[in-house]
């Protein structure tokens, strides 16, 4: 990785990218310090110290947002709208004729599409804001906190409205951020702000867990984090790298004087083809019940119940629902993102076959089988990967505070070797520019 990178800033266009990638990535650190107007800094302040960064509902959307939910700046709901907002217009391109036919339509829908995400994100952003705005107000952002109904002190409606508004177009100026990334910069600009925010908030983590041991000054409970953690980025690139290929053969074909096909490739299914998506629609099911009763403020049976097994991940009853939602999730969403039946017939219609297997239904049926077979493991891989902060250094006291946890390590690796790729191939681009002429 460093040799991709220290070639990439010898190369002049290469360097210009990084640079200007680097440049947006300080713009968007530096938005997530600036509080938003009618908020108490230092009252926020007093209650961030005494609160732990990645310990309630919030841990999730905080993550996503570098830290920036809990301290309320202007970026504080981060790019978790535009996230929200890309799965539920992938979800519902399956089950709308009119977004599949956009989707169909190559760049002009994709294009469309991406206009719909971005609308569905401003709306996302709006609500989400007036929820943190109404938390925050209430005092139920920061519970134990002493000060934390003072962090709001001004309760008009001009002054709501005011850090709804400036929320939301801080949400706005970070898609627009990554937009730029993708279009000037190296990389999918999303992935390496969410990258960012998740890598930004490792040092404080890691800092904590060292404060709070207690063996030989912390440093015993800090070795084993950091080893915890190099053994599961190990994995997860193993894991994310495994993949099953299907070979696939093309006929011959002879058009006039010249013959097409006869070729050899495959198709490439990977152990986890759903990605880190199973993980995020999990986690946020869960917290649904636990938002619920924090809003309601009941101390009523059902709410003791949901507190006591749902909002709380040391209990049996949620390492369990979240286990069992992983994998079903990830089902899901390889079943609605990847269709054996039209690749089957796009195979077919271009003269494709799988040796030893007829094209058509047979294809298909084919594909399916493999597509489950290599997703029963790559769905429990992620269930064990998103446990390992409540059940491997329970022990240590570490658990809430682990920076490795399931979904940060997933994305961190993830966005990581999709950069090097795309640095390596542009690299190669060049390098091969003398006999592409």
């Amino acid at each position: 990785m460093l040799t991709a990178f220290a070639r990439a800033f010898k190369t002049p266009d290469l360097r210009k990218k990084l640079l200007f990638t680097l440049g947006i990535i300080v713009i968007y650190r530096v938005g997530t310090h600036i509080p938003i107007p009618g908020v108490d800094y230092r009252a926020v302040q007093v209650c961030v110290d005494q609160a732990n960064a990645n310990q309630g509902i919030f841990g999730l959307v905080n993550m996503f947002s570098g830290g920036a939910l809990l301290q309320i700046t202007i970026f504080a709901l981060g790019i978790m709208p535009y996230i929200t907002a890309s799965i539920i217009l992938q979800l519902l391109t399956v089950v709308i004729p009119r977004l599949e036919a956009l989707k169909k339509e190559g760049q002009a829908g994709t294009a469309k599409i991406t206009q719909y995400t971005r609308y569905l994100t401003v709306a996302l952003a709006i609500l989400q804001g007036t929820g943190l705005v109404a938390t925050a107000r209430s005092g139920s952002l920061f519970p134990t906190c002493q000060v934390a109904g003072q962090i709001v002190p001004d309760r008009s409606i001009f002054t709501t409205i005011v850090m709804v508004i400036t929320m939301t177009a801080g949400t706005a100026t970070v898609m627009w951020l990554g937009e730029l990334i993708t279009d000037r910069g190296l990389g999918n600009g999303m992935s390496i702000l969410m990258f960012i925010s998740i890598a930004a908030t490792f040092p404080s983590a890691l800092w904590a867990i060292k404060q709070q041991g207690d063996l030989a000054g912390g440093w015993i409970e800090f070795g084993t984090v950091v080893a915890v953690g190099l053994f599961m980025v190990g994995l997860v690139v193993l894991v994310e790298q495994a993949q099953r290929r299907i070979p696939v053969q093309y006929a011959k074909r002879m058009i006039g004087r010249r013959s097409y096909g006869g070729t050899s490739t495959y198709i490439p299914l990977k152990v986890n083809q759903a990605g880190v998506i199973p993980v995020i629609f999990a986690s946020s099911l869960l917290y649904i019940p636990a938002l619920i009763v924090q809003f309601a403020g009941s101390q009523a049976g059902w709410a003791t119940w949901i507190t006591a097994n749902l909002a709380n991940p040391r209990a049996a009853v949620h390492v369990s629902l979240y286990f069992l939602l992983i994998v079903f999730f990830a089902f899901f969403y390889v079943a609605i993102s990847f269709n054996p039946e039209e690749v089957a017939d796009n195979m077919k219609k271009y003269g494709g076959f799988i040796p030893g297997i007829r094209a058509g239904r047979p294809t298909a049926e084919y594909l399916s089988y493999v597509l489950n077979r290599i997703t029963w493991p790559g769905s429990l891989y992620l269930g064990l990967i998103a446990l390992v902060p409540t059940m491997a250094l329970a022990g240590f006291g570490a658990d809430q505070n682990f920076p490795f946890g399931g979904t940060s390590i997933l994305i961190i690796v993830g966005v990581g070797l999709e950069t090097v790729k795309q640095i390596e191939s542009q690299l190669q681009q060049r390098n091969y520019e003398g006999f592409l002429r």
